[in-house]
């Protein structure tokens, strides 16, 4: 009689224990400043499944406790959040987003000119032209004697300053590369430090020695230049069953 208890006993432990383990659908909102956020990237790391919230930020994804969510969004830092069976339990994740600071764009700092025109250019520099043609009327001539200059003629110091200037515009106009971000940077920026502690079992002093070790392998620009969380991860977890060999 008591092997046949002990024996349920058992029989119900292991079927509550596959049950703790087995995914079930969680649903979620992701919201900024109480605002719901659309297609945002909601990928189960554990799992790699991935899903993007709607137009009310809601989301729905298969996953079980322990599992690690991470929300990528274009315009909002990363954020990670790991299950438990509370949170499962609940079923009703509220997931707050934190808006990326906005950069910005460069600024050009021109010399101001020394007389202050109205907003209509064209106009201000016809009277200075007019001026200019009644000052030099009023100027005597000798008759017959030839100066080098052309009475009412064009300004053509004027107009040649506006040609170099137009050059001068073209050639600062023409778009310089942006740095490529290094993936030792981008790596880092990633991956939280719990992420190489307790997920890469590195200790303190191998992290940069192992980033050092992936950044050798040409691929690590590859993944850079994709400036995707997860293909960071999954490159170095890769690398990481490398470095263990060494």
């Amino acid at each position: 009689m008591i092997k046949s208890y002990f024996f349920v006993f058992l029989l119900f432990f292991v079927l509550q224990s596959g049950f703790s383990q087995t995914e079930k659908l969680i649903h979620g909102k992701v919201l900024h400043e109480q605002f719901p956020v659309e297609k945002v990237e909601v990928a189960n790391f554990s799992s790699k499944k991935i899903t993007l919230t709607n137009a009310s930020g809601e989301f729905s994804i298969l996953a079980k406790s322990g599992d690690e969510l991470i929300f990528i969004s274009k315009n909002h830092d990363v954020k990670k959040f790991v299950l438990d069976e509370k949170t499962i339990s609940k079923n009703n994740l509220i997931i707050l987003l934190i808006l990326k600071p906005e950069e910005l764009k460069e600024v050009m700092v021109t010399k101001m000119p020394s007389i202050k025109l109205s907003t209509d250019k064209a106009y201000e520099q016809g009277k200075l032209d007019k001026l200019a043609l009644e000052k030099a009327a009023r100027t005597l001539k000798n008759s017959g004697v030839y100066t080098g200059t052309i009475e009412n003629g064009m300004d053509f110091m004027r107009i040649g300053g506006m040609i170099l200037g137009l050059f001068k515009k073209e050639k600062e106009e023409v778009p310089e590369n942006k740095p490529q971000i290094e993936f030792k940077q981008l790596a880092k920026s990633s991956c939280d430090e719990k992420f190489y502690f307790q997920t890469l079992k590195l200790k303190p002093d191998q992290i940069d020695l192992f980033l050092e070790f992936c950044d050798a392998d040409p691929k690590s620009k590859t993944v850079a230049e994709s400036n995707n969380v997860l293909s960071v991860m999954d490159f170095l977890l890769a690398k990481n069953i490398e470095f263990k060999k060494l």
